[in-house]
């Protein structure tokens, strides 16, 4: 059984890559009873060491990870899309501050790390059309260009959204977003898509 040194557990939390970890992986990885991970986290959250993303979900604050990565991770399975990942593509010119995601889940929300994140529940079949996107050295789910796109529709034509009227299409092709638009089954979409090609 490893004692738990804070010097020693940043560096094999860095070593092994856990930029965010369970209370399971903490135990499994430095051979320790489940008792004392908890006193551990409790301790080390109020000494500022750690941070709580969600409950049973920590990062070490000085090593806290890309946004999209704790998007990823908070609630899963998801993959970065709508106003979030068109500002990505600079498919919108806004900056985007919370960060929007796709799942196949029950729709939800969470603030944490001075960050709002929401996910958008999709029918299981549209859970598509996403791809391993490396931001700072760590790869995270992120909605190809025409899936954002199709996405973000899909929630205007629902009324759960405004259309923006500054997007910029040239790198979406025409084909393929038509071909996304169509696996949706919404009629209003096919409106929308022609809607910000005329532009």
């Amino acid at each position: 059984m490893e004692k738990l040194n804070s010097i020693k557990v940043r560096e094999k939390l860095r070593d092994k890559g856990l930029t965010m970890f369970t209370p399971t992986d903490f135990r499994r990885l430095f051979n320790v009873s489940g008792y004392s991970v908890k006193n551990y986290l409790n301790r080390h959250l109020k000494s500022g060491l750690l941070i709580k993303l969600k409950n049973g979900l920590y990062a070490l604050r000085e090593d806290i990870p890309p946004q999209y990565a704790i998007a990823n991770r908070l609630y899963m399975p998801s993959y970065i899309s709508f106003e979030t990942a068109l500002a990505y593509y600079h498919i919108i010119p806004e900056t985007v501050y919370t960060v929007f995601s796709a799942t196949p889940k029950a729709s939800r929300e969470f603030e944490t790390a001075d960050t709002d994140y929401v996910y958008h529940r999709l029918k299981r079949r549209l859970f598509f059309g996403y791809t391993m996107t490396e931001i700072r050295g760590i790869k995270v789910q992120m909605a190809e260009p025409a899936k954002a796109v199709a996405d973000y529709l899909y929630f205007v034509a629902l009324k759960k959204k405004i259309l923006n009227d500054r997007m910029d299409l040239r790198g979406v092709k025409r084909g393929e977003l038509s071909n996304i638009v169509r696996a949706f089954r919404i009629i209003a979409m096919n409106g929308l898509m022609e809607s910000i090609y005329v532009k």
